[in-house]
């Protein structure tokens, strides 16, 4: 493989499916970081196929849209941040300590004041995400005069934060959105008594939830539970880690990201949708340890089996519980060991209520340890109508897990 013009490092073809081609120098965590963006973009992979020669390497994906996208693809954009993943091109393999911890984030403070509407909070994101910046902690509340003031925690893809122009530009769109001449928009660095993005012990979580997530269990199954198996005879080079589950959104992603944090780098793997049993997902991927040997140790291979299963059958966890006279809904999700939280899950929670007409009170994104965990948890207290009845909190609780789940 030798070395491309940048322009060619990925290549787009819309069309039905669309064909995403990315060539370029290799780095562990590559495809996940991809496969994130695609997911983060609202793009379905209906196949894919991954090789390396531990120099360069080539993916090739095939991409539909979710049903739950709103707006037409931006491929440009999409494009654009997938380059951005792409080590630089002088560089041949960057390898990835399993100690990785990103470089400390420029993070900010945005600060928004305005009247209150069903489905603000979705809207809102919507907004930050075509802006490109990254939501990574929020506190929204609403005041009795019916008012909200909703505080976020973001840093900026185009790293054109502080600057004059770049603070004018998110303030204008939010002001559009929110309407009003009342409406008011503060955008400001974040200091050090914001928290960064560190996790904090979940000391204010029911102790229902920190049990259950400390624990392990997994009490939401979808009803299928994957099929993981390993076979270190196959090749004489790698190990063959094969996945059969059901196809959801993000399935790619999820499995790419456990084989990141275990430090485990895929050399060759493939990605199909089943055509006879509709819905399914098969996946291939040889893989190799850090040092470039297989993986032949009983205990890692059950350690990486059991972790597959776990975060491919349930990435997330969500529930309804009651707070007093009022309902609170949880939703938590693991957070990578680069610190990447999971992409488009405020946007999926804040449509799903939006499609259920239920309004929102007070949001809460936090990150927290619980167990040898890391966990971005989504706390939504919902204003009660009168209708938050049991039956309700199941239909919501369902919704919410759909729509992320796709």
């Amino acid at each position: 493989m030798g070395v491309l013009p940048s322009e060619e490092l990925v290549v787009i073809h819309p069309a039905d499916p669309t064909v995403i081609t990315v060539n370029c120098p290799d780095k562990r965590g590559l495809g996940c970081d991809l496969t994130r963006i695609i997911f983060e973009f609202g793009l379905s992979l209906v196949r894919g196929d991954v090789q390396t020669d531990g120099r360069w390497c080539l993916l090739v994906f095939w991409a539909v849209p979710r049903i739950t996208t709103a707006k037409p693809i931006q491929w440009g954009l999409l494009r654009k941040r997938m380059i951005a993943a792409c080590p630089p091109e002088n560089q041949v393999f960057v390898p990835v300590d399993p100690d990785f911890v990103t470089s400390p984030l420029k993070l900010f403070l945005l600060q928004v004041y305005s009247a209150d509407r069903a489905g603000l909070l979705h809207d809102m994101s919507r907004i930050l995400w075509e802006l490109e910046l990254t939501v990574h902690k929020v506190k929204a509340s609403t005041c009795p005069d019916g008012k909200v003031i909703d505080f976020f925690i973001i840093s900026d893809n185009k790293l054109l934060l502080p600057s004059r122009e770049r603070t004018l530009e998110v303030c204008e769109r939010i002001k559009n959105l929110m309407g009003g001449l009342q409406s008011k928009c503060e955008l400001k660095e974040a200091g050090p008594e914001y928290g960064g993005l560190m996790c904090t012990p979940a000391l204010n979580l029911p102790p229902s939830v920190s049990e259950l997530l400390s624990s392990g269990v997994n009490s939401q199954q979808n009803g299928d539970t994957p099929r993981v198996t390993i076979d270190d005879l196959l090749s004489p080079a790698h190990t063959l880690l094969q996945i059969s589950c059901r196809d959801r959104k993000g399935l790619l992603y999820d499995c790419l990201r456990v084989l990141k944090d275990f430090n485990y780098q895929v050399a060759y793997g493939r990605l199909s949708m089943s055509t006879i049993d509709k819905g399914r997902g098969e996946i291939d991927l040889f893989i190799t340890q850090a040092d470039g040997r297989k993986l032949v140790d009983p205990e890692k291979q059950k350690a990486l089996c059991e972790r597959v299963v776990r975060d491919v059958a349930n990435p997330l966890w969500v529930t309804v519980l009651p707070r007093g006279p009022d309902s609170e809904l949880f939703v938590a999700t693991p957070i990578e060991l680069s610190g990447k939280g999971r992409p488009r899950v405020l946007y999926d929670v804040t449509l799903a209520l939006k499609m259920l007409d239920v309004c929102i009170f007070q949001a809460d994104i936090g990150r927290h340890t619980i167990g040898d965990m890391q966990w971005e948890i989504y706390r939504v207290l919902l204003i009660d109508s009168g209708d938050l009845s049991q039956r309700m909190h199941e239909l919501i609780g369902e919704r919410v897990r759909n729509v992320l789940m796709g």
